[in-house]
């Protein structure tokens, strides 16, 4: 169980592990709201249409959306322009811009 929520929940743990920092919390935080949302919808659908199927449809695409977020983020390392070597071997300048 524990290791279930720290593969979620955990920011050092789940795969979102190889962005930076600020995007790390960026997404996680975009993550929250949408199962704040989620939850708080469904909650509203079973009191108002006393339906499961809404609960369902929403789970299953919260699941499926947190699942694209993590494949896409544990394929891909933040790449800059410092990443890619000139093709004649010089250094790289530590300014992007040249200045």
């Amino acid at each position: 169980m524990f290791n279930s929520y720290d593969v979620v929940m955990n920011d050092k743990a789940n795969p979102l592990r190889v962005l930076p920092p600020a995007q790390r919390f960026q997404l996680m935080a975009g993550l929250s709201l949408m199962w704040t949302t989620i939850f708080c919808t469904a909650l509203g659908a079973w009191s108002w249409y006393g339906s499961l199927i809404v609960v369902h449809v929403l789970m299953c695409l919260g699941i499926v959306l947190t699942g694209m977020t993590f494949r896409v983020a544990s394929k891909s390392a933040p790449r800059t322009y410092r990443d890619y070597p000139l093709a004649d071997g010089s250094a790289r300048y530590d300014d992007a811009w040249g200045g």
